[in-house]
């Protein structure tokens, strides 16, 4: 993991960034280098998955607690520092070199809580991974997607046994089917013993003296699977989807592992959002704005009508209740903000223009904007 670069850095905050800071910076950069608004940019395209990447991690309080403390090697399997079981993996350690003192305390797994784990026992197939790319209103409102992901289950030529047609597993006679055996050394401390893997069975616990030929005496094999997906409505760009029991498949009768489904959401060419709000940059006319109109604004659920008050300057932001987007746990929507623009008209006739600069000759000492520039002058003017 030496070439990965610093999650604070990728996302440009310092390490006491707030929550609400990780959350602005990782949605710059999603919106700045979001593959949909940079087609074919492998540069763009790797900094968007970097970003997603950083933001999973420093989003989330346990994650970016380890992360703080360890680094990188928080999320290493090889580092016993992201064991879930913390001292538990140390222990293991401390087992394959000192055993349990001659069985006098039990191993240092009893001390912590870990101990040498069978490979014969039940254990959780892994998690997959994968990605959706979805549309704003399909994140807006939910939608169902289908995702072709590659799954590890058992191989159905054999069962999940290993064997050939007709043949079943020998249990290991070296080790009695548990598939670690008792190891003793003697040292200056006495007669140490530990438990090592079973060199004879390679700790499955059993021979295959004939394999299945579909997957060479694994039991498991690699297939492609089109799982279909339900993502919820309110779901936000780089949020991942569990899905139960959809992962690989698991060991001597441990249950499957997760699908974990990290959502892209595309960029709308109208609508933004921040949280739960949609947000839309409205045009009007200088008449419109000036005189007050019914106008039309599109949203979520279609067009509905507004009324501009008379004289609305530009930059108002009016709302529109319940027209945001859903929230992820309670359901109840958000708002929408409209901000409105002032369109201010290019290239006009030589009639326009005359009608326009005796419109602004007949407001006088009446124009709000000559009243307000000369309120600005004397402020100024006083404070030299």
């Amino acid at each position: 993991m030496a070439d990965k670069r610093d999650y604070y850095e990728v996302l440009g905050v310092g390490r006491d960034a707030t929550d609400a800071d990780i959350k602005k910076a990782y949605r710059r950069m999603a919106k700045e280098n979001h593959p949909d608004l940079h087609p074919g940019d492998k540069a763009c395209e790797a900094r968007f998955k970097e970003a997603n990447e950083a933001y999973e991690v420093l989003s989330d309080p346990d994650k970016r607690a380890k992360y703080d403390k360890f680094g990188f090697s928080a999320f290493d399997p090889s580092n016993f520092a992201s064991s879930a079981e913390g001292f538990g993996g140390f222990a293991d350690i401390l087992n394959d070199l000192f055993g349990g003192f001659g069985g006098g305390f039990g191993g240092f797994g009893d001390i912590f809580g870990g101990g040498q784990r069978s490979r014969t026992g039940p254990r959780q197939g892994t998690d997959i991974r994968a990605s959706v790319y979805i549309t704003f209103e399909e994140a807006a409102f939910g939608c169902k997607k289908d995702v072709e992901v590659y799954k590890i289950e058992a191989c159905e030529a054999c069962h999940g046994n290993g064997c050939a047609d007709g043949t079943t597993p020998e249990v290991c006679s070296n080790c009695r089917g548990s598939g670690v055996v008792m190891q003793s050394q003697r040292t200056p401390f006495g007669i140490m013993q530990s438990q090592a893997q079973c060199p004879n069975c390679g700790g499955t616990g059993k021979i295959i003296h004939q394999p299945c030929q579909t997957c060479k005496g694994k039991g498991l094999v690699k297939r492609k699977h089109t799982v279909r997906v339900n993502i919820p409505a309110g779901i936000d760009n780089g949020q991942t989807i569990s899905v139960r029991g959809q992962g690989n498949h698991g060991a001597n009768g441990g249950p499957a592992g997760d699908l974990l489904v990290t959502v892209g959401v595309r960029a709308h060419e109208l609508f933004t959002r921040d949280g739960t709000s949609v947000m839309l940059d409205m045009p009007i006319s200088i008449a419109q704005a000036a005189l007050g109109a019914e106008i039309e604004v599109p949203t979520l659920d279609g067009k509905v009508k507004y009324t501009i008050p008379e004289g609305t300057q530009p930059g108002t932001v009016f709302r529109l209740r319940g027209k945001g987007i859903a929230n992820l746990r309670t359901g109840a929507r958000g708002d929408q903000y409209v901000t409105v623009n002032v369109f201010i008209p290019k290239n006009l006739t030589v009639e326009q223009r005359e009608m326009l600069v005796k419109f602004d000759e007949s407001l006088g000492n009446k124009s709000n904007f000559k009243s307000q520039s000369h309120k600005m002058f004397d402020k100024g003017r006083k404070k030299k």
